[in-house]
């Protein structure tokens, strides 16, 4: 009898023993357990110290739910190690993909995919029904097992532009949406990014909070609309899914980067999540910088001007004069253009579309045109025209939504562009998830509080940008005020637009930044007035060879250094209301001695935003600069041999 009870009691613990797997990073820094009592979860540990349980991990497809009362089965182990050479490169041009995986079978048709690197871990589940399937729910329960405070974006509801200002809360407790990504900030500069990648075919999630913890939410599949205004639709009639997709496919990615603050900027983790590039040909396709005329009113103006500004010809002819005079690639013809946004086909008359096309390819400037969504979707031979007309890009706004049938849009899009060699900008835009790496003519996402907001948008809010939104793809925030103001005195208005932050901080973002299409977003009046803040603007690149952050505390400041080629930019931002200084190596430097061209505070930026000084020195890898940033203040700087 004894040896009866022995032998259950022996089986009992190799059932328990089965029941957990443990992923380790290739360098062993971090840990993922994943385990099926009582409920399918993955615990994310680092050093052997456990921070983060997302467990009650479930789906439910065609009416199976997997996860619920989960039994772990056979599991096969993977390893890789290779190099990944980004084709838009917008913080290295090669990267290092090492990490170990796991794929765990669940019972029937479902697995469970965990991966976890030196900086982060990600789990995603696999499918292999025959057919379509209709999956109405994801879920799962994010825990932090440390004290941490969230920093999110909060919506509404689904239906978001994803431009909300950032708010803070100690623990997990608010109210509303969150989009994703959110960071969770711990003691002694923990940071957990919580994020999702290859949303393919799929809505995008959002985060509800409660109990102090975090849940999914997801938009469902729209399935009647009505007309919303001149450029878009309303949904009134829901399905009770959340997507209608294959059966054998893989789900998207829900990860946690887990790093610094430096870490959060330097991390590539959503790109090594990626889809592979689809597109056999990208020598068309040209990451570049673009006068931009809305946030400015289009109206330049001086004793040069000798013709009545606006959506013409003659306005436009002189933003390519503008953008070849200094390099720019491109100019963006925003709302206004075209005799009604219904129709992408006809400009006003006195904008003279096809010779203006004509006169920016004979100056080396290329043509972007904006498009609600709406027009896009009534008018998708639009591409091929466009191609035709010899428009270089198009942005296309107001898409305002993240269900499967809007993200379905996007891909639409990007494949159609790239079949006529046309690059996208979407504004009105959810979060990048993935699709730029499949599809690299899309070059930018809004999907921020970008300077468009004018006076609601400060630095105190846009320091979080590099640490959160940035940290997941390209971002199109269009920098570029020379009218610069501290917050307390700000008066602006267009055609006189301002912005809040120092001189030297806007020249700052064009380092700090990533984007693959960068907007100049003010008059160019101004910046001709401001020629060497100018001329420094239009030197720094938009993709990058090499990215490392020399100093960084999430919401309060951050200095990084850019190279690309022999030269390398340094942006520094601070977000906080108080002047900060800095003592920084350039070790990261190469032999010989560099030329150090740089943009600071002037003694009265505290006050006078505009205020700012120009220094050159020769410098060499063994010195240090110090850098003192004015409160919502910036630094820039440019190193060539």
């Amino acid at each position: 009898m004894r040896l009866k009870i022995l032998a259950v009691a022996i089986a009992m613990a190799l059932t328990m023993e089965a029941r957990e797997v443990k992923v380790v990073s290739p360098s062993g820094l971090l840990t993922a357990v994943v385990s099926d009592y009582p409920s399918l979860a993955v615990t994310i540990e680092k050093d052997g110290k456990p921070l983060m349980r997302v467990d009650s991990l479930s789906l439910s497809v065609k009416g199976q739910n997997v996860g619920r009362k989960p039994v772990i089965g056979s599991v096969k182990r993977y390893q890789n190690r290779e190099n990944l050479q980004p084709l838009v490169s917008l913080k290295k041009s090669f990267i290092q993909n090492c990490y170990n995986e796991v794929l765990i079978r669940l019972g029937g048709p479902f697995a469970l995919k965990v991966r976890v690197m030196d900086d982060a871990v990600a789990y995603r589940f696999v499918g292999s029904q025959r057919g379509q399937v209709e999956v109405t729910s994801e879920q799962f329960s994010l825990h932090p097992l440390v004290k941490v405070t969230t920093h999110r974006q909060t919506a509404r509801s689904h239906n978001t532009s994803y431009e909300e200002p950032y708010q803070h809360a100690e623990g997990c407790s608010f109210e509303g949406l969150a989009t994703l990504p959110v960071l969770l900030s711990g003691a002694g500069d923990l940071q957990m990014l919580v994020g999702e990648s290859d949303v393919d075919d799929y809505p995008h999630a959002f985060l509800r909070a409660g109990n102090d913890e975090l849940h999914p939410d997801f938009p469902r599949y729209p399935l009647e609309w009505e007309p919303w205004g001149d450029r878009s639709m309303k949904i009134l009639r829901e399905a009770p899914f959340i997507a209608r997709t294959q059966g054998t496919r893989e789900y998207p990615w829900r990860w946690v980067v887990v790093t610094d603050s430096k870490g959060l900027v330097e991390q590539t983790v959503p790109l090594q999540l990626s889809r592979k590039p689809v597109l056999s040909d990208i020598s068309w396709i040209h990451p570049g910088k673009v006068s931009w005329e809305w946030w400015n009113g289009a109206v330049p103006y001086g004793p040069d001007i000798h013709f009545k500004a606006g959506n013409n010809y003659d306005t436009y002819a002189h933003f390519i004069d503008f953008a070849a005079e200094y390099g720019l690639e491109y100019i963006l013809l925003d709302e206004g253009w075209a005799l009604d946004t219904s129709d992408p086909f006809n400009g006003k008359t006195d904008l003279r579309l096809q010779e203006l096309i004509a006169y920016g390819k004979s100056r080396g400037v290329g043509i972007v045109l904006w498009l609600p969504w709406l027009t896009v979707e009534q008018h998708f031979n639009l591409f091929a025209t466009y191609e035709q007309w010899g428009v270089k890009g198009v942005k296309i706004d107001f898409m305002d939504r993240a269900d499967q049938w809007m993200n379905g849009f996007y891909k639409r899009v990007v494949t159609e562009a790239a079949r006529h060699h046309l690059f996208v900008d979407f504004h009105g835009a959810f979060t990048p998830s993935g699709l730029e790496y499949e599809y690299p003519n899309l070059l930018s996402y809004e999907g921020v509080r970008g300077m468009e907001q004018m006076g609601g948008c400060q630095p105190a809010n846009s320091i979080w940008l590099p640490f959160i939104r940035n940290a997941v793809g390209a971002m199109d925030y269009t920098p570029g005020a020379m009218l610069s103001m501290q917050p307390e005195l700000y008066r602006s208005e267009r055609p006189n637009a301002a912005s809040i932050g120092t001189r030297a901080y806007q020249l700052a973002l064009y380092v700090v930044f990533e984007s693959g299409i960068q907007m100049l977003a003010d008059n160019p009046t101004l910046y001709r007035q401001n020629d060497l803040c100018t001329r420094f603007i239009a030197s720094v690149p938009t993709t990058w060879d090499e990215t490392r952050v020399l100093a960084a505390e999430a919401g309060k400041y951050i200095v990084v250094a850019k190279r690309k080629g022999n030269e390398w930019f340094l942006g520094g931002m601070n977000g906080e209301q108080q002047p900060r200084e800095l003592t920084l190596s350039l070790d990261f430097l190469g032999k010989g001695t560099y030329r150090l061209q740089q943009f600071a505070d002037g003694p009265n930026a505290n006050y006078q935003a505009m205020d700012y000084d120009i220094a050159e020195s020769s410098v060499t890898a063994s010195a240090q600069i110090t850098l003192t940033m004015a409160r919502n203040g910036g630094w820039a700087g440019k190193l060539s041999k």
